[in-house]
């Protein structure tokens, strides 16, 4: 990977289901690592333990394994929460999709991986939007 990769939610979902079409892309993706945030792993135990019905055991394994690939998640700090609910008003983003745009800017991230938000879009300095899944 030569840019430097943020992962959003649904990339770490699809590498963990294995039987969707994007599922072997994600997988490729998390393999080579990249940034994450702590609410990226909030999210993912959220999904995987409400919608996939994983234990919390499992979760806690699939945490475990996520923050190998990926590591020092940034966290969530009063400032990230300033700029995202700024960053949300200037673009007119969802707070938690403007929270996860400014972790990817504060990693220092050239890409977003995330099939939530515009391929291609770029907020302010922010890293591109990219969408691994097709467009």
């Amino acid at each position: 990977m030569s840019a430097k990769a943020f992962l959003d939610t649904n990339v770490l979902i699809y590498a963990l289901t294995g039987d969707d079409a994007r599922s072997a892309v994600a997988e490729r993706l998390l393999l080579q690592g990249g940034r994450i945030s702590v609410q990226v792993l909030n999210e993912f135990a959220s999904v995987a333990h409400r919608k996939l019905g994983m234990s919390w055991p499992e979760v806690i394994e699939a945490l475990t394994q996520i923050q190998a690939l990926c590591p020092d998640p940034i966290p969530i700090d009063v400032q990230l929460h300033e700029a995202g609910v700024a960053l949300a008003a200037r673009h007119g983003l969802s707070l938690y999709d403007a929270l996860i745009v400014t972790a990817a800017a504060r990693a220092r991230c050239d890409v977003l991986y995330s099939e939530d938000m515009q391929d291609g879009r770029r907020f302010d300095a922010g890293p591109r939007i990219e969408n691994p899944f097709g467009v």
